[in-house]
């Protein structure tokens, strides 16, 4: 079945409530939250791959969803933090709606070729009725339990 979204999401890398109110103070947050599940992880860095990566597009993919993602050296695999805002987010999203659930990714060198599979089962969770379950959790462990089926 290959890698289930639950292994690259870290329940200690996930955020219920978002503080943040723009996209860089969200990516600074995920960033933390990333860096304390994986400590070999350094949060201006990964700040500054996923600002990288964001010049050459938007990750903010509609729906309310992001999907910012970046590759980072010294990683063996593929890791994840997740924020929910209540409020939503001004992201500059492909559809110009603020963003309310945000899927970052960072992969490490070696997981870089499984990552469009990794980004396709992000995409089918957020196209399915689960988003609204993601959105709407009380718990860590209720977002772990959607996610251990895709």
């Amino acid at each position: 079945m290959g890698i289930l979204l639950k292994d690259i999401f870290d329940p200690q890398a996930i955020i219920l409530n978002l503080r943040g109110k723009t996209k860089g103070e969200a990516f600074i947050e995920l960033s933390k939250a990333l860096a304390a599940a994986s400590p070999e992880c350094d949060t201006a860095a990964v700040v500054e791959a996923l600002w990288e990566r964001e010049k050459k597009m938007s990750t903010g993919v509609a729906s309310g969803v992001a999907i910012p993602h970046a590759t980072y050296r010294g990683l063996k695999n593929a890791i994840g933090a997740i924020g929910i805002s209540k409020t939503g987010i001004e992201y500059g999203a492909l559809d110009d709606k603020p963003v309310y659930v945000i899927f970052m990714l960072v992969l490490g060198e070696p997981a870089e070729e499984s990552h469009l599979r990794i980004l396709n089962q992000i995409s089918r969770l957020a196209h399915s009725e689960a988003l609204a379950l993601v959105r709407d959790a009380k718990t860590v462990q209720d977002i772990s339990a959607i996610l251990s089926r895709f």
